[in-house]
């Protein structure tokens, strides 16, 4: 069998995924501009009306609000944790008009959401208009992240990544441990054969059937059997409701589950291993609580010019950051199983350490790098010509019209670690 070159099949694989990117997105638009209303709500993509309810700040300190839909409730809708969304109105006409402002959905039911939403003014909006509707929107950011893993896998070089994207491509052969087969009564002589074939394996294992032939039973079997020789695994499904299966099986089995993202099934069991739910029940979660309050309250106060208020919110945003720092370290630390979507694996809290070394200049193209990846633009020439040379980025927003409401807790909290460290070695920004 003649080898392949891995990077030109990744190469030939961006360009089909960018193609598909978008065309994806030129469908939407149409369909956007095309379709009737009431077909986006019988296909599940779009409430409407809805009775926007409360805000408050959730425990990731985003900006959140509820809606519900009384109408249609009997459709079974598309929205789930994470998918972006956006809002329109209707007027007396019955014409159509979006607001200008995104969100990103924190928790659905079968007939009420929350919505992270970027700030007060998109909350006093959607609070002043009676005919308001919520559908989904195109997923940039997945899109983006693919293209972003194809990129870092094609540039890898004499690492894991690289050995292990030459075994996909070339066929060499994988490595394997060696001991003795284990032995598990309760399985099939098949998925027996397959649990044993994943733990011997140094590489890769590809365990491959039909529906039907327990699969995640084989699966949880052997990230159980993992556990005992492994202090933490990372579980990831392509779907919510499959890391949710995986999870709630694992849970049974008394395994320390942190799920990041919400679960599809939403009752006390899923939720009570979800990230946020653990960050609640942290015993420093009330006194970040009280610190974000105060911070809020400050921001909201007159004398902003003075050093003092300077001074009390910089003691006030470090404690901050030091707690939130602490409740992670503990809650990523103590869990022997993570699950989470594909989509969702790419995020993680960056420390000190990922920092140290880089220039001043490599700090803040880290930084912005964050709203790269969301198709932000730039204003700043040097920061555009770089991103426009990377295969991954495609900027679609301009600066202007980017919501930061679109970023997650954990990117927020990257951008202000590595602010923090630029001010604190080099006196500010370097862009």
């Amino acid at each position: 069998m003649q080898a392949l070159s891995p990077i030109l099949e990744l190469q030939k694989q961006w360009a089909l995924l960018v193609a598909e990117r978008d065309a994806e997105r030129n469908e939407f638009q149409r369909q956007t501009e095309t379709v009737g209303l009431g077909r986006k709500v019988k296909r599940g993509d779009c409430w409407w009306p809805i009775a926007v309810g409360r805000s408050y700040y959730n425990s990731l300190n985003q900006l959140v609000v509820e809606v519900s839909r009384n109408e249609d409730t009997d459709i079974e809708h598309n929205f789930e944790y994470g998918r972006q969304v956006m809002f329109f109105r209707v007027d007396a006409g019955d014409n159509i008009s979006y607001f200008k402002f995104a969100g990103t959905v924190s928790y659905a039911q079968e007939d009420r959401m929350v919505i992270v939403v970027p700030d007060g003014n998109a909350v006093a909006e959607l609070q002043g208009h009676e005919r308001v509707g919520v559908q989904l929107s195109f997923d940039e950011h997945t899109y983006q992240l693919m293209l972003q893993a194809i990129d870092r896998v094609t540039k890898a070089k004499g690492n894991r990544l690289a050995q292990l994207r030459d075994q996909f491509y070339n066929h060499s052969k994988t490595e394997k441990f060696t001991f003795n087969p284990i032995r598990f009564p309760w399985l099939n002589p098949t998925q027996e054969h397959a649990v044993n074939e994943v733990l011997l394996a140094k590489d890769v294992a590809i365990v491959h059937g039909p529906p039907g032939t327990g699969k995640t039973t084989t699966l949880v079997e052997a990230i159980y059997e993992t556990l005992r020789r492994e202090n933490q695994v990372l579980v990831c499904a392509q779907s919510n409701m499959a890391v949710d299966w995986i999870s709630e099986r694992l849970v049974d089995r008394g395994v320390e589950v942190l799920r990041i993202g919400n679960p599809t099934k939403v009752n006390d069991k899923m939720l009570e291993f979800t990230y946020e739910r653990r960050f609640e029940a942290h015993p420093d979660y009330p006194q970040l609580w009280a610190i974000r309050k105060a911070i809020r309250e400050l921001r909201s106060a007159k004398r902003r010019g003075s050093d003092s208020y300077h001074q009390k919110l910089d003691r006030l945003k470090s404690r901050e950051t030091e707690l939130e720092l602490r409740i992670n370290n503990e809650l990523f630390n103590s869990a022997r199983v993570i699950s989470c979507t594909l989509a969702g694996s790419d995020s993680r809290y960056l420390t000190e350490a990922d920092l140290r070394g880089l220039s001043w200049e490599e700090c803040s193209l880290a930084r912005n790098e964050i709203y790269a990846r969301h198709g932000r633009r730039f204003t700043k020439d040097e920061i555009q010509q770089y991103f426009d040379s990377q295969a991954w980025y495609s900027g679609t927003v301009d600066p202007a019209d980017f919501q930061t409401g679109s970023l997650s807790r954990i990117e927020n909290a990257n951008i202000k670690l590595i602010k923090d460290y630029e001010t604190r070695l080099y006196g500010g920004t370097y862009f």
